[in-house]
C-alpha cells in the first residue's frame, strides 16, 4: 500500500531542505514521537546511500531497541525532489528483511519514497509518497511519518525563534 503525505512548514524551502538531507540536521527529528536518531549517514547524490538509525520502545514489547533503514538516492533535483529506496538494514547498512526486525505482514525487498518540495514564499509544502508499505502496516506508517514531521516542525520552530 502506498503512503501519502502532505505538510506545510513555516520555513523556507532551503531550510526544510538542508534539514531533510543534511544527517547532522536529520538527527534533530528523524523518528516518531518518543524515538531518537542516534545515527544518520548519507552520501547525498545519485547512487550514494544512505543509512539511518531510529532508537526506542516498541509499542507490543515495550522494550527498546534500535532500528536501522537504508537506501539508495535514485534522483535528486535540488530544492525539488529527492527519490530513493528505502528497506531495512543491519547497523552496517546491509539489506535485511523486515522480519528479522520482528516487523509482521509482507513487506517488499525494498520500498520508494519520493519527497518533492514547494516554496510557498517563506513557508514549504513538503509532499511524501513511500511506495510500498503492507496494508496491515500502512497507518502505524503514516502515524509514524506524521509524528516525525511534527518534530521537524518543532525543530524548524525552534530555529527560527
Amino acid at each position: 500500500m502506498d503512503i501519502k503525505i502532505e505538510r506545510e512548514f513555516n520555513a523556507p524551502i532551503e531550510k526544510v531542505w538542508k534539514y531533510w538531507t543534511d544527517p547532522k540536521e536529520l538527527v534533530k527529528w528523524w523518528g516518531p514521537k518518543y524515538w531518537t536518531a542516534p545515527s544518520a549517514e548519507s552520501d547525498f547524490q545519485v547512487g550514494g546511500k544512505y543509512l539511518y538509525a531510529m532508537r526506542g520502545a516498541m509499542a507490543l514489547g515495550g522494550a527498546e531497541q534500535t532500528m536501522w533503514s537504508g537506501g539508495v538516492f535514485k534522483e535528486i533535483i535540488p530544492m525539488k525532489k529527492i527519490v530513493s529506496s528505502d528497506y531495512f538494514t543491519d547497523e552496517k547498512g546491509n539489506k535485511v528483511n523486515a522480519k528479522e526486525v520482528g516487523m509482521p505482514g509482507e513487506w517488499p525487498d525494498e520500498m520508494t519514497i519520493t519527497a518533492t518540495f514547494e516554496d510557498l514564499g517563506g513557508k514549504t509544502k513538503l509532499t511524501i509518497f513511500h511506495e510500498g508499505h503492507p496494508s496491515e502496516m500502512a497507518e502505524n506508517a503514516k502515524s509514524g511519518w506524521n509524528s516525525s514531521l511534527d518534530k521537524l516542525a518543532a525543530v524548524l520552530e525552534e530555529e527560527a525563534n
